[in-house]
């Protein structure tokens, strides 16, 4: 006897082709019935045997369409069967359901399409928009849920009769695809008076000779030119304002990605996944222009994951550097480029509804860490462990993004820049008020951090229920809440700076933690910041810190140091030396003592050099060290490695076993920390988080050292382990306070 089933799937189900694949798995076992959008999941009505209802909830979880993500399929068996027709319909989205909604990320663009883009045979034959339901914008177009044509920026074009034909036919691959489109009906190229094919053409010969051209992709502009181009790269760097910072660079394919850097399995795979990141890797030498890269020892890498950048490499048959069109730390334009002194504007009339700047990961053998997560990865969305009444978390000041959450579901929003910049303050404001009402969540509690200069903080103020969160306590929080962690774990934290309970810089510890809170049981030792913001520029300032002001003991000044001699009565005085207790100004000291960086251009500019110098050697010694216990707490004392590091010098040891060398001995520390800590707590858990573990170096020697102590590590992989990570923490932390009470 047949039973009738109402099914709800939640998770990624909308703009993925999962309503024709229900259609397709029901039809093909037999099922009757009917399947629609509500808010921001699928419910399906279902009639037929029970053991095929049964085989259909099971093709449901297990065979989804590659780029859905089926979180959860709840099933109530009984209802009464509805008058359906003698098969399997796909039926009007009901608007009328709260959305609780998983917004799908923008999708690459499919095999599939790409054979069509390049067929000459095909109606939609070097068609820049081509896309069907696996491939194309999502999350950059929609403006509400459920996700259909009408509440999305396509909704201003209307379908021509062919394409109107795909649109609903359940059995093409186009079936409610939203952003469907063909030259005839759909948005078009315009290069200044040119449309189409000739704009395309036009856009190709300048960048083919020389010229810096702003391209509007899926979710906003680009600088595009030849990166083999020396003249042209160099103008790069100079619309953007980006001395030193490497470019990313765009590829046709894996092959010609493996030419330019040392590729692994997993930087392969992460190159050719449906979110298509710029994937970070060892630079191989020669081919592309210097000023690309800058003497740094990756290279940004990434395939094209639009038919405009297809046609655009096709067409070029060269590598391209494809950068954000926007000033340092300014958030990137998606309506038009001003102010920017580009040859050429290559746009078209698809509006982009929200910003998201490129995803950036790098691989560490097997696995990867997220350095930035925007376009193809967010706003997916991330589970708490404890369930949270609507709040948002407002992340710190650099690097910043919020997130969102409700119940044990956390929305963390897309990597926005440095919120100084008034033009990312103002970003930050429209993308947060977009999630929220996409989603559907009116916060009534505000996560900040504890720093009360950090304009994030500031802004939470809009709230009148406010959490306050310590800076490294969330990065820990991020870590653990990702991996579903139990409490108690211990967090080891390295970073630059983030305030501590105690009213002074923190960025070397190590927490004792749970959600709710945490203990602190080590740290490095404290120096002076001369100059304080000075000193994180110009990382000789803190070598001097470190040896003229150490907190346990000091070292010989080695006599060639830039203002020697003012920031040493700078020192004595005390005069503007803010004190901190940080891994990445440690780093930092390290590098300028082996004069591999004067200035830091960019964050971790000089560590990056460090670890590039310590490329080479393997195996080696760490330096020496002091581990003391102070005021309960245990403190490595990093002046006696730079004294070490110093007489290592003078021995005219080579500069990369010395660099090599210190990230041992940072490794080494690290462990021995968290034995004593484990030795005190019978704690086996450790998270790894901050900027300074982005360094793969250090990261890899780290996690190997914990697993062969018997440790547990964990380091962040979707949520960033820089300060983008930190709203995510921040929420876990409010959701985990909240909830007691």
């Amino acid at each position: 006897m047949d039973a009738a089933w109402h099914i709800e799937v939640h998770g990624i189900v909308q703009g993925v082709g999962f309503r024709p694949f229900v259609h397709r798995l029901a039809t093909a076992i037999g099922i009757r019935g009917q399947v629609r959008n509500a808010g921001g999941h699928v419910v399906i009505s279902a009639t037929g045997p029970p053991a095929s209802l049964e085989a259909f909830v099971s093709g449901l979880r297990t065979r989804p369409p590659g780029a859905a993500r089926v979180r959860d399929v709840r099933v109530t068996p009984g209802v009464p069967e509805q008058q359906h027709g003698p098969g399997f319909e796909i039926v009007e989205s009901d608007v009328t359901l709260g959305a609780r909604a998983e917004i799908p990320p923008d999708l690459a663009t499919c095999a599939d399409c790409l054979r069509e883009l390049f067929d000459p045979a095909n109606r939609r034959y070097r068609y820049p928009f081509i896309n069907c339901t696996a491939c194309g914008p999502r999350a950059t177009i929609i403006d509400s849920l459920p996700y259909d044509r009408a509440r999305t920026s396509m909704r201003g074009f209307e379908m021509c009769p062919a394409c109107a034909a795909e649109y609903h036919d359940p059995s093409d691959r186009r079936f409610h695809a939203e952003p469907i489109a063909c030259a005839s009906c759909g948005p078009r190229l315009r290069w200044q008076a040119m449309t189409g094919e000739t704009a395309l053409r036009a856009a190709s010969d300048a960048i083919a000779a020389g010229a810096v051209v702003a391209v509007k992709g899926l979710a906003g502009f680009h600088l595009v030119c030849d990166a083999i181009n020396d003249e042209a790269v160099s103008r790069v760097r100079e619309i953007k304002a980006r001395a030193g910072k490497p470019l990313a660079v765009m590829v046709r394919d894996t092959t010609t990605a493996g030419a330019l850097a040392d590729l692994s399995e997993t930087d392969r795979a992460l190159l050719t996944a449906s979110s298509a990141p710029i994937v970070l890797a060892p630079r191989r030498h020669g081919v592309l222009s210097p000023g690309v890269c800058h003497g740094m020892p990756d290279i940004g890498l990434f395939l094209p994951y639009t038919p405009l950048h297809h046609l655009l490499l096709d067409a070029l048959r060269r590598p391209l550097v494809v950068t954000s069109a926007n000033h340092a730390d300014s958030p990137m334009p998606t309506i038009e480029i001003s102010g920017l002194a580009v040859d050429g504007v290559l746009t078209h009339d698809r509006p982009i509804v929200a910003r998201y700047d490129d995803s950036v990961i790098r691989s560490f053998g097997r696995d990867s860490i997220t350095i930035r997560r925007g376009r193809g990865l967010a706003p997916a969305l991330l589970r708490l462990p404890a369930a949270a009444p609507p709040l948002v978390a407002v992340g710190a000041q650099l690097k910043s993004t919020f997130t969102l959450a409700d119940g044990e579901r956390a929305v963390l929003g897309p990597h926005l820049g440095d919120l100084s910049d008034a033009e990312t303050l103002e970003a930050y404001g429209e993308a947060l008020d977009h999630l929220s009402h996409l989603h559907g969540i009116e916060p009534a509690h505000a996560a900040h951090d504890l720093h009360p200069g950090y304009l994030s903080s500031r802004l939470a103020r809009r709230w009148p229920s406010r959490i306050a969160v310590q800076h490294h306590h969330a990065h820990i929080a991020a870590v653990a809440a990702e991996h579903r962690l139990q409490p108690p774990f211990l967090g080891v934290a390295y970073d630059g700076l983030g305030l501590g309970d105690d009213g002074t810089f923190w960025g070397g510890e190590l927490l004792l933690a749970s959600y709710r809170g945490y203990q602190r049981l080590g740290r490095f030792s404290r120096a002076p910041m001369p100059g304080g913001e000075a000193a994180v520029r110009r990382p000789a300032r803190m070598a001097l810190g470190y040896l003229l002001g150490g907190e346990l003991s000091t070292g010989p000044a080695p006599g060639h140091l830039p203002g020697q001699e003012v920031i040493a009565r700078m020192i004595a005085q005390g005069v503007n030396c803010p004190s901190a207790s940080s891994a990445g100004r440690l780093f930092d000291a390290a590098a300028a003592l082996l004069d591999l960086c004067e200035v830091n251009g960019f964050e971790g500019e000089a560590a990056t050099r460090l670890e590039q110098a310590a490329g080479g050697f393997r195996g080696v010694e760490p330096l020496a060290w002091r581990l003391e216990r102070l005021d309960g707490l245990w403190v490595y004392d990093g002046v006696a490695t730079l004294r070490h590091l110093l007489e290592a010098r003078a021995d005219r040891e080579p500069v990369g076993r010395i660099a090599a060398a210190f990230h041992a001995t940072v490794a080494a520390v690290t462990v021995l920390l968290c034995e004593r800590a484990a030795a005190e707590h019978d704690v086996t858990q450790v998270c790894l988080s901050g900027g300074v573990f982005q360094n793969r170096l250090l990261a890899t020697d780290v996690l190997a050292r914990l697993s062969a102590a018997g440790f547990e590590p964990y380091l962040g992989e979707r949520v960033p382990v820089n300060d983008a990570g930190i709203s995510y923490g921040q929420a876990a932390v409010a959701a985990a306070r909240l909830s007691h009470g």
